[in-house]
């Protein structure tokens, strides 16, 4: 049995939410503790160019961006451990968190930024193509920029893949959105307004079959009609996949309210409170709507204030 470790501040996960928190946590000197989580570096750590996050006027890589984040935390002394946390106990006064290693830590407060992972379709040649950075991609906000005056195709149904397409629509010549069933599972206005944009055109009942390529890039994807059994190929150099996203919450769920996707509900909006006194939320793991970088870390800023105030209110 290994032994308790007592800590004013834990943070659970990695990327711009977490790192964020741990910058604001230690310089208010709440020695902040992180564990980086199955994928340190968060999502951004999966997408190529970032050109959309302040203060890069030459854009950066996602990468080089989490490591620049992380020797910031780590300059100002928090304790980033590479680990993730495999269960929590908020049931007590006390709130209690396990790590992989066995470490049982007590801590006062707690942030969670264990963010969200995107779906994809899970073809091989979709993740060759994503792993390379060599256009396959699951957020067109971040990444249509670079499909300027081209073809691009994005697969979804929901608000949220209409939404992209949309996005898609002002910045490339032509947008082919791939729906599996015979509707959209969108809103109305939503699914009107993709069908009213003349360079989106829309293939029902239709699946990806493969991404095409050259191995460095995309060219096109074979598509079948699940219908009739028919192929054929779309040339695209972009490849969007819209089909949502899951929050990374599944060890919170027994004592964290959480909405009927498993988004981490805010307390009290405008704050990162959640149901649980002393346990804050900061980015995707909370946020189905923005999903960005920059708004990730923003509420990492929040929930490390908020933190802080509830410490001194303890009187710590």
């Amino acid at each position: 049995m290994s032994e308790i470790q007592k800590m004013s501040c834990l943070i659970i996960g990695s990327g711009p939410a977490g790192y964020t928190a741990a910058i604001y946590a230690a310089r208010a000197d709440m020695k902040p503790v992180m564990y980086q989580g199955m994928q340190p570096g968060g999502q951004l750590t999966t997408t190529n160019e970032v050109e959309n996050f302040p203060g890069y006027p030459d854009g950066v890589t996602g990468p080089e961006m989490m490591m620049q984040l992380e020797a910031q935390a780590k300059r100002f002394e928090t304790d980033v451990r590479f680990g993730f946390i495999t269960k929590v106990d908020f049931s007590g006064d006390v709130h209690k968190a396990w790590a992989d290693d066995g470490t049982e830590i007590h801590a006062d407060t707690i942030i969670i930024s264990t963010g969200a992972t995107a779906k994809y379709l899970g073809l091989e040649s979709e993740q060759h193509y994503l792993k390379i950075g060599g256009g396959v991609s699951a957020c067109a906000v971040c990444d249509g920029f670079f499909y300027r005056g081209q073809e691009t195709v994005i697969v979804g149904a929901g608000d949220s893949a209409c939404e992209e397409a949309h996005y898609l629509s002002k910045l490339c010549t032509k947008v082919t959105m791939l729906v599996r069933k015979d509707e959209f599972r969108a809103s109305k206005i939503m699914a009107e307004r993709v069908k009213n944009t003349s360079n989106i055109e829309i293939l029902f009942n239709t699946d990806t079959v493969e991404v095409l390529g050259d191995g460095q890039g995309v060219s096109g994807t074979r598509v079948r009609n699940n219908v009739t059994g028919k192929e054929h190929d779309i040339p695209c150099t972009g490849f969007f996949v819209a089909i949502g996203h899951k929050p990374n919450t599944d060890i919170f769920q027994e004592y964290i309210n959480l909405d009927e996707t498993g988004y981490i509900r805010y307390e009290q909006p405008g704050t990162s409170k959640t149901n649980v006194p002393g346990v804050f939320v900061a980015g995707d793991a909370a946020d189905k709507t923005y999903r960005q970088a920059v708004t990730a870390a923003g509420t990492g800023c929040m929930a490390a204030l908020d933190a802080e105030r509830y410490l001194s209110a303890k009187g710590h």
